[in-house]
């Protein structure tokens, strides 16, 4: 991670040099791709899809976790009245639960995390299209996404309205 960032920032410090010696007109802008992104129609309607998928295997989740909870007590009040051999099955099918819910949580998450992408993949394509054209109509040699590299910028060099606004345009 390290190495990636002090090679952006060497590649960085290389094209501002190389374009100030050339004494040519270097114009920097940026976009906030999640704002952009989230505030476009599309990513609005991404987001709400999303949300939807996510509400319903936090219920399905939800209620194996209450259905674990009342296993687990059930075998709690009867540990005393069981017999040994009896007990262990109970509790070695309360581990094989348990760890079939662990997996079910960890395929929910790899499941959303897959549906986002695969939302948000044609934004993020049709987005990048529309940054290259305004860069290119406002004159423009550089857009860079506003990350914490960004420390100082004016407030001109903000492109992110005018991306969401083109975005929008576009069909």
């Amino acid at each position: 991670m390290k190495r990636q960032m002090g090679l952006k920032t060497a590649l960085m410090s290389a094209l501002v040099l190389a374009a100030s010696m050339a004494h040519a007109e270097v114009k920097i802008g940026f976009v906030d791709m999640q704002k952009a992104i989230q505030s476009t129609a599309a990513g609005k309607k991404a987001k709400a899809e999303l949300e939807g998928e996510f509400n319903k295997k936090k219920k399905e989740l939800e209620k194996k976790e209450a259905d674990l909870k009342k296993m687990g007590e059930d075998l709690e009040r009867k540990k005393a009245v069981l017999s040994e051999e009896v007990l262990g099955k109970k509790q070695a099918e309360f581990q094989e639960e348990m760890l079939k819910y662990r997996d079910v949580v960890g395929k929910s998450q790899i499941e959303i995390q897959k549906k986002e992408r695969d939302l948000t993949a044609p934004i993020l394509d049709k987005m990048k299209k529309v940054i290259e054209k305004v860069a290119k109509d406002k004159g423009y040699s550089m857009i860079l996404e506003n990350s914490q590299m960004v420390l100082f910028a004016t407030a001109d060099s903000d492109l992110t309205d005018d991306i969401i606004k083109a975005y929008e345009k576009e069909k």
